[in-house]
């Protein structure tokens, strides 16, 4: 399977880690191998599709931003505690929303292959202005805004 401009089909595949804490054992999951599924399937990987969308560009602009840009394995944990990868995102809102609702996700450093392919994404749909999502504040150089009168009634008196 090959990439398209929006699409990129990865083997990927977990390892069960179990580690003796005091007496007990504890279960952990981590990435065993992540490839292009242009590769030969590595034993026990699923083919998940990295898939870019338009309206999440400037969630990846900011994660390509950072020093450290992710890739998020977002996991389905089945009855037995095995995790199974599911899906494949760029974007580190679609991984909180995940985490917030108690679906396993796992993160990656991004490889650069990767981030080449979408910073070419936004390029060719164009760059999204950024704008924090802030609520109506007080403007205090001119002590203007709802929370201006914290202080009114008889203190001053």
């Amino acid at each position: 399977m090959k990439h398209t401009e929006s699409q990129w089909p990865m083997h990927v595949s977990l390892k069960r880690i179990e580690k003796l804490v005091g007496r007990w054992t504890s279960v952990t999951w981590e990435l065993d191998q992540i490839l292009p599924a242009t590769h030969d399937a590595p034993e026990n990987s699923n083919i998940i599709l990295l898939e870019l969308h338009k309206d999440e560009r400037g969630s990846y602009r900011i994660n390509l931003d950072m020093d450290n840009a992710m890739l998020y394995i977002v996991c389905d944990e089945l009855e037995d505690g095995t995790w199974v990868p599911a899906m494949l995102s760029a974007d580190q809102n679609v991984a909180a929303g995940c985490l917030e609702g108690d679906t396993p996700v796992l993160n990656l450093p991004m490889p650069q292959a990767i981030a080449c392919w979408i910073e070419a994404f936004i390029t060719r749909h164009g760059e999204v202005e950024i704008s924090a999502h802030r609520r109506k504040h007080v403007n205090r150089r001119k002590n203007q805004g709802p929370s201006t009168n914290h202080f009114s009634g008889s203190a001053s008196q």
